[in-house]
């Protein structure tokens, strides 16, 4: 079974944050609904096609970010984001890609959301995205309030099929058949929602 909830992080930003997060969601959720690479790939197990396969098949993608997320640079001063095969880029552009929602989730109460002109171009839409903040100062709150919030996401999810219509139990005879029209709501499962402010939470309908 494909777990539902991709974490996708950068290994030197927030770790004990991204920990929290992930222990938080796990309590909440059960650990097999949650990849983490650290935890998820076994020992063995060609992790370059499991990132790609669970980037791509994932319900929801968190993407964590903390202060140290966008700048971070490899030994030659190059920024990792910049670079054609940098991981967290590639997990991203390829949630993006499937359609699946993402989700930027802050860690940390001053870490700003990027803004698209410092992202590359296959991951320009996340500066669009709305997000979520898991603040230091009031951590457990803010861990409450995300796992509040994936738990909902991943319920609308499960509902965005049209659901099937029950039977009435009226006792009323039945009028004369008329022409009816039928519509169809189509619902984006990318969540590319603007957002309105730079401290706004999902708001969920």
């Amino acid at each position: 079974m494909v777990p539902r909830i991709f974490l996708s992080f950068r290994k030197p930003d927030s770790r004990w944050m991204r920990d929290r997060v992930y222990r938080a969601l796990s309590d909440r959720l059960g650990a097999h609904e949650i990849f983490k690479s650290g935890q998820s790939i076994p020992p063995g197990a060609d992790f370059a096609e499991i990132l790609r396969r669970q980037a791509a098949e994932c319900e929801l993608m968190c993407v964590l970010i903390g202060p140290r997320w966008l700048d971070a640079r490899d030994e030659d001063g190059v920024r990792l984001l910049d670079r054609a095969h940098d991981w967290v880029r590639l997990e991203i552009a390829t949630a993006l890609r499937a359609g699946n929602r993402v989700v930027p989730v802050l860690l940390g109460d001053a870490t700003m959301l990027p803004g698209a002109s410092a992202l590359p171009a296959d991951i320009a839409e996340l500066a669009r995205l709305q997000f979520l903040r898991v603040p230091e100062t009031h951590l457990p709150d803010g861990l409450e309030h995300l796992g509040d919030a994936v738990t909902a996401l991943l319920s609308d999810t499960d509902t965005d099929t049209d659901p099937a219509v029950e039977p009435g139990h009226s006792t009323a005879p039945a009028a004369d058949p008329e022409p009816s029209m039928t519509m169809t709501a189509h619902v984006s499962g990318g969540g590319s929602a603007y957002q309105a402010a730079r401290d706004q939470t999902i708001r969920l309908a």
